[in-house]
């Protein structure tokens, strides 16, 4: 009867760590700060004029890292794209076709 009960106890501890390892921790939206990403914050700024940015996005791509940034309170989106010598390119808004 313990083995049974051990057994039990056993099947109980291994499901349950099944269950957790499939939870996503889905915590924050926004990536963790690196280069490509500060690279794009300070290009946007720039342009922009607005030094109120903040990552919404950012997507790792064949040769280079597409970049969505907020500007101003309201967080507008701003695309960017960085490549690995931190140059940056295609910096143009989102919500109004591309102009200041």
């Amino acid at each position: 009867m313990n083995t049974n009960i051990a057994l039990k106890l056993a099947s109980g501890l291994l499901f349950g760590s099944l269950l957790t390892a499939c939870v996503e921790d889905t915590g924050s939206a926004t990536p963790p700060p690196n280069r490509a990403n500060q690279d794009c914050l300070a290009a946007v700024a720039q342009t922009t004029g607005n030094s109120e940015v903040r990552i919404l996005s950012s997507e790792p791509r064949e040769a280079n890292i597409l970049v969505i940034v907020g500007v101003g309170p309201d967080a507008a989106p701003w695309q960017c794209i960085t490549y690995g010598d931190g140059t940056t390119e295609g910096i143009m808004s989102l919500s109004n076709e591309g102009s200041l």
